[in-house]
């Protein structure tokens, strides 16, 4: 960060009074610019024992298939952000959403939390941010096309605790 984005004048990286890290603190009007972790919501939708995947369009990991899920935006909860980003990479309505998954990933300044659901109807299509949309079998999982760690461990751990019958939510952190 180089300006203030309330009055333009450019900030120093310095520990504010009070505090124990560096911010980027504004001389000029005293605002202190706190950067905080972003948050990555997405859903583990399941249909007739078949988990849906997204195969990405987008940068980063353009190509390789991945659990719908992006940033939470202002003003929405986490479950609706999940929801959201379901529709928005597979055109899915997800029903019954339980908390599964939380990985804290603080190298990277991210959290990422994920939902188990069920899809409407089954009902899915091809959102803007994916090239193609598909139902897995356990067995047919495109194990070395995934793209994301966190993605990966939490399909791993779901297969293992569907046939336990039993979903606890997990949390930990996650280092690359």
């Amino acid at each position: 960060m180089k300006f203030c984005s309330y009055c333009g004048v450019v900030v120093t990286l310095r520990i504010p009074e009070g505090d124990d890290r560096n911010r980027y603190v504004c001389d000029a009007c005293g605002v202190i610019h706190y950067q905080n972790p972003r948050v990555i919501v997405g859903c583990l939708p399941v249909h007739e024992d078949k988990i849906l995947l997204c195969r990405r369009a987008i940068e980063p990991r353009y190509g390789l298939w991945t659990l719908p899920a992006g940033f939470m935006e202002n003003g929405e909860t986490t479950m609706e952000g999940a929801a959201r980003e379901t529709w928005e990479e597979a055109r899915a309505t997800v029903v019954d959403q339980h908390l599964y998954r939380i990985f804290d990933m603080p190298q990277i300044n991210q959290v990422y939390m994920f939902y188990r659901t069920g899809i409407v109807d089954g009902q899915f299509g091809v959102g803007p941010e994916s090239t193609e949309v598909e139902l897995f079998a356990e067995d047919d999982i495109p194990w070395q096309e995934m793209a994301f760690l966190p993605v990966t461990q939490t399909l791993r751990e779901f297969l293992e605790d569907r046939k336990e019958g039993n979903f606890p939510v997990r949390v930990s952190k996650l280092v690359r």
